[in-house]
């Protein structure tokens, strides 16, 4: 979809001329099946890499277009967002050392981009999600000013027709709004790509399907988005949320998502996937220029097939099928999205030579897995290991339920390197890639259980920014050490950095865990939740959250000094303090002292959109300064 030049398709003309250009592709697609066109006996696989950049305080750093300017076109083009990019590998011939020559050639572009980044003082991250993202980030403005991402854009707004709602539970809950589609750009991906035979494919993607969820247990990094602990493969959960085009007005109707695992195996011909999602989904964007397929045909070359890969790049299932063209000659591919990027190439590359080791032999371990096991289980499956990691269980082709560490260790590691081995993979390269699953299968420390336990190991150290930071920080010392991620040690808050900028905004220490009244409630009640969580400040709330006023300790004592005891339920209201001042999350720590100092309170209130967020208080700057001076006593 990249490299085709498209356009926001507005009126029901355009959508009918592309619609008919999508169907005279898939005219076309059947008969280079049919007449055996497309290439076989080929194996090759091949991979895009997902980056971030980050500035000096590890937060998204927007300079991917300076970045771009100085890098090989051929391999790197931009993402959704301007603090990302991707490059493309060469495809490999899938034999010898293919695995370690991945790898290599990770190393030396991810250098590339690496030496550019830092000439804008910035670096490159391999991270699922970039744990100090925040939502302000993804705005229109940080969204790469090129026309297929705009044009996509006005496309989902067209048909969601309101706001952006996601809601994610792990042992955090996550739900919040969003007025754009930018939410998908926390995602960073690690896809893989095997060439496949015609006649095979349906066999070849139903394993895709079925071994998607060991293998995702195995890779999982992206256990945290806006500070929340959320799914062990947030990525999976976020990027269905983010670009769901269904709309809340018909709950009755089953509408699946454009980003999906499918709704059964394939029978007999990969036509069958590209049927369901035309007929399932509307066209989003169209073509300013398109090839007929058959013109193409009969001049002897392989057509583009340009309106259905468009169609089929805003249809976002986890195994893709994907038509391409090599040396003139059309072929498919399986491309596995489930893999997160990073945490380094090493690691990458091992939960890629687990993938394709699996997708040699397990057809010929389990034969047709379709007669095994219920497409339900295997989606199940798939969510039980996004939301788990290596603590899923899954329901297997065996009729047995297995922990996942259990499953990979003893059932599809074994199955893995036999599968290398049938496809003349270099000895060294299968002990070493499959070896490092092993290992970090027995460790138990995936990137998410890093990140997690960092985390823990942090407990209340610093402010939340900078514990995020911290891992960002983490993270990027060990991706730069070239070490597999179960043989790092836990990240520390010290490695956030620059302190200033950990404290720059209210919102980097503001408190979110708020005790708050309602306007209507008892009085007494808001006494004693002071009492009871040892606090000094209780907000005041109506039904839509918005702030109304703020109860002080001193307020109370005042109140029932002069009115003495008295058996009248008295409300909230006569107590509050209306229409407190308020500051926002952006605002300065400086700004918000100064107007603490100027009105002589003690406490800021920290509203968006005139909704309560946050509460900042002279306790926490208190707790700031002690930190700070500590540190600089120990220093010293």
């Amino acid at each position: 979809m990249g490299e085709q030049k498209v356009t926001a398709s507005r009126n029901a003309e355009e959508l009918r001329y592309f619609m008919k250009c999508v169907l005279r592709d898939v005219e076309a697609f059947e008969k280079l099946v049919e007449s055996r066109q497309i290439e076989s006996g080929r194996r090759r696989i091949g991979a895009e890499q997902e980056i971030c950049f980050v500035d000096p305080a590890w937060r998204p750093a927007t300079i991917s277009q300076q970045v771009l300017q100085k890098l090989d076109p051929k391999y790197f083009t931009t993402e959704l967002g301007l603090f990302q990019a991707e490059f493309n590998l060469d495809p490999f011939g899938f034999e010898g050392k293919c695995l370690s020559e991945i790898e290599d050639q990770i190393n030396l572009l991810l250098s590339q981009a690496q030496a550019v980044a830092m000439e804008h003082d910035a670096r490159v991250a391999l991270l699922g999600i970039l744990p100090t993202m925040r939502k302000e980030d993804l705005c229109m403005e940080n969204m790469t000013p090129v026309p297929r991402y705009k044009a996509l854009s006005d496309a989902f707004d067209r048909m969601r027709g309101g706001v952006y709602r996601c809601r994610i539970k792990g042992p955090d809950e996550l739900i919040i709004q969003h007025d754009n589609m930018m939410l998908e750009a926390c995602n960073n991906s690690f896809q893989v790509h095997l060439q496949v035979d015609v006649d095979e494919f349906p066999l070849l993607y139903n394993i895709a399907q079925v071994v998607a969820a060991p293998v995702m247990a195995a890779s999982c990094y992206s256990p945290l988005l806006f500070g929340r602990r959320l799914w062990r493969e947030t990525r999976i959960a976020l990027f269905q949320q983010s670009v769901d085009t269904r709309r809340d007005e018909l709950a009755e109707r089953e509408f699946k998502p454009r980003v999906s695992f499918g709704t059964q195996y394939v029978k007999k011909s990969p036509m069958e996937i590209f049927h369901e999602d035309i007929a399932r989904f509307r066209s989003l964007i169209g073509l300013d220029e398109y090839e007929d397929p058959f013109e193409a045909m009969a001049a002897g070359r392989a057509p583009r097939l340009d309106a259905l890969r468009l169609h089929n790049g805003t249809v976002y299932r986890w195994n893709r099928l994907c038509y391409g063209i090599s040396d003139g000659v059309p072929h498919l591919r399986i491309e596995n999205r489930v893999l997160p990027a990073g945490p380094t190439p090493v690691d990458e590359v091992a939960n890629a030579a687990f993938w394709l080791g699996l997708m040699v032999q397990a057809p010929l371990e389990y034969g047709d897995v379709s007669r095994l096991l219920d497409f339900d289980d295997a989606r199940a499956n798939l969510l039980s290991a996004c939301r788990l990691g290596i603590d899923a269980q899954f329901n297997w082709l065996d009729g047995r339920t297995w922990p996942a560490r259990e499953l990979v260790l003893d059932c599809l590691l074994p199955l893995a390197h036999q599968g290398l081995k049938k496809a003349k993979i270099d000895r060294n390269d299968r002990m070493r890639y499959l070896g490092l699953m092993e290992e970090r299968m027995l460790s138990g420390q995936t990137g998410s259980q890093w990140m997690l336990k960092s985390l823990a190991e942090m407990q209340e150290r610093g402010s939340p920014m900078e514990r995020m930071s911290a891992l960002t920080a983490g993270a990027f010392a060990r991706q730069e050490s070239r070490k597999p991620v179960h043989e790092w040690d836990l990240a520390h808050v010290e490695e956030s950095g620059v302190w200033k900028e950990h404290y720059e905004r209210v919102d980097a220490f503001m408190v979110t865990d708020l005790f708050t009244v309602h306007q209507d409630e008892l009085v007494d009640l808001a006494a004693n939740v002071m009492d009871w969580r040892n606090i000094r400040h209780v907000p005041v709330e109506d039904d839509a959250h918005r702030l109304v006023g703020l109860v002080t300790h001193r307020a109370l004592m005042r109140f029932f000094a002069k009115v003495g005891p008295n058996d009248r339920a008295i409300p909230v209201s006569e107590v509050m303090e209306a229409d407190p001042i308020v500051v926002g999350p952006e605002t300065s720590t400086l700004e918000a002292i100064q107007v603490m100092r100027n009105h002589g309170i003690s406490c800021l209130p920290v509203v968006r959109d005139d909704r309560l967020v946050g509460l900042v208080t002279e306790h926490d700057f208190m707790v700031v300064a002690a930190e700070f001076l500590e540190q600089k006593l120990r220093e010293d």
